[in-house]
């Protein structure tokens, strides 16, 4: 259809709004209905944070607001799918549920996240990411039950994903296959500004270990090889190097531990891990393997 000449509901009704419009406004109009509903979900999820796949608390949250979501099992819910925190809730007109020869539904997604950060708890918003999932869900369920006709034959499936800051459950759905079927999958992301695109940045990460020779630091510090002056010294190296990276890399490092937690002996094992992240996979080419063993210069 040419833009501009969307059908108006019933031959011109409603103040000759097109039917989209319409339905925009019922989607708006059971969102608002659901709003405190979804605002304790919300707030239950970001009251206490949990860590990648142990997100327990809120997926029983989660799970329970589409059990209970009026009418009663009106989402069939699926509350441990493929992993024990995630889950699928899926949503169909009652007329699609009867067996005929219609043809087969368009499977739209959204997703919910609910994992938190380590010590700042929900400070990247996945409490918020698991309400406008369920939100939006909600709305286009309201919108399609609100046609004055049998609605196109759609189904509307939430998947609960796990595990978003660290271990890749995404990853893990995809490869249990939860992804396979879905025509058009949906997320929104908490941000400083409304944007229905918003470029991601991929990310690559190595893990780098250097080993030394431990010794007495006071006794006999030159019989040694101190490990974590190497991961220090990388360290610092990359850091000098951010003044020739592009304003679009992000290199993030951190020391994650040593052999040793005593001042007297020097450590011979340390282990140091470095996340990059470049929209482009020429950048992460660049900063590469070889630069983290070797330094900037490559050699």
């Amino acid at each position: 259809m040419r833009p501009g000449g969307e059908r108006s509901v019933e031959g011109g009704a409603c103040d000759g709004r097109s039917e989209l419009e319409l339905l925009k406004l019922r989607a708006a109009e059971c969102i608002d209905e659901a709003a405190e509903r979804l605002g304790a979900l919300s707030r239950a999820i970001w009251s206490q944070p949990e860590l990648a796949y142990e997100e327990h608390h809120a997926h029983r949250v989660l799970t329970h607001f589409f059990e209970r979501e009026p009418p009663a099992a009106s989402w069939a819910v699926q509350p441990h799918y493929q992993l024990p925190t995630a889950f699928r809730a899926e949503w169909e007109p009652p007329e699609a549920q009867a067996p005929s020869a219609a043809p087969r539904p368009l499977h739209l997604g959204f997703l919910c996240e609910y994992d938190a950060l380590p010590g700042i708890g929900h400070a990247c918003g996945h409490n918020l990411i698991a309400e406008v999932g369920a939100a939006a869900a909600l709305g286009v369920r309201g919108a399609l039950e609100g046609l004055p006709r049998p609605p196109p034959p759609v189904k509307v499936i939430v998947l609960g994903t796990p595990a978003e800051e660290d271990g890749g459950g995404k990853i893990d759905l995809i490869e249990a296959g939860a992804f396979t079927n879905l025509d058009v999958v949906f997320m929104a992301h908490p941000s400083q500004e409304n944007a229905a695109y918003l470029p991601d940045m991929a990310e690559h990460d190595v893990t780098v270990k250097y080993y030394g020779k431990a010794s007495h630091s006071a006794a006999y510090p030159w019989e040694g090889l101190n490990a974590l002056d190497a991961a220090v010294l990388a360290y610092n190296n990359l850091s000098v190097f951010r003044q020739q990276m592009k304003p679009t890399w992000r290199v993030h490092v951190e020391i994650k531990s040593g052999a040793h937690d005593y001042y007297n002996v020097l450590p011979n094992k340390s282990l140091w891990k470095a996340y990059m992240e470049n929209g482009r996979k020429l950048g992460i080419e660049f900063i590469s393997e070889d630069t983290m063993l070797n330094g900037p210069s490559g050699n």
